[in-house]
C-alpha cells in the first residue's frame, strides 16, 4: 500500500483537506482497499511534514464520512462498507456536474447544447454503456 501523500503548504486549501481528499481518490481508485491499516497518525504526519494535531483532524472527518474506522489500540482502517466510498464518489460527481453547468452558464450555452456535449463526451468513453434502463429512468428535458 502506497501510504505517500502530496501535500502542499501553498495550496489554498488547508492540510487536513488535502489528507482527507487524497485519502478518499486513493479509497475510490482501489489503492487501499477495505481493512487495509492506515499509517497511524505519528507516521503519517511524520512522512507527510504534518503536524499530529493536523492529521488526527483529518482522520476524524474520515471516520465521520464513513471512509475509515479506527479500533482503539489497533489503529485505522479503511472501512468495509462500500455504500461509504459509493456515497462519496456520488457527492464528488453531484459537485462537479454543478461545476460544468456552471461554466456552461458562464458561455451562455443553452439546454441541447450542453446535452449534445454530454452525449459525444460519453461516445467518445465506449467503457461507459447506455442501457435500456438508462433510457428509462431519464426525463424527456
Amino acid at each position: 500500500m502506497n501510504t505517500e501523500l502530496l501535500l502542499s503548504p501553498h495550496s489554498s486549501k488547508p492540510m487536513y483537506a488535502q489528507i482527507v481528499e487524497q485519502i478518499i481518490a486513493k479509497v475510490m481508485a482501489g489503492e487501499w482497499q477495505a481493512g487495509d491499516a492506515l499509517p497511524s497518525i505519528r507516521e503519517l504526519a511524520s512522512t507527510s511534514q504534518a503536524s499530529v494535531i493536523t492529521v488526527k483532524r483529518a482522520y476524524l472527518e474520515l471516520e465521520r464520512a464513513g471512509v475509515i474506522v479506527t479500533r482503539q489500540g489497533k489503529g485505522s482502517f479503511v472501512a468495509d462498507t462500500l455504500e461509504a466510498t459509493r456515497t462519496l464518489a456520488s457527492e464528488e460527481f453531484q459537485s462537479r456536474l454543478n461545476a460544468l453547468l456552471e461554466a456552461a452558464q458562464k458561455l451562455q450555452l443553452s439546454r441541447q447544447e450542453i446535452l449534445d456535449r454530454v452525449e459525444q463526451a460519453l461516445a467518445s468513453r465506449p467503457n461507459i454503456e447506455s442501457s435500456s434502463t438508462d433510457q428509462k429512468q431519464r426525463k424527456p428535458t
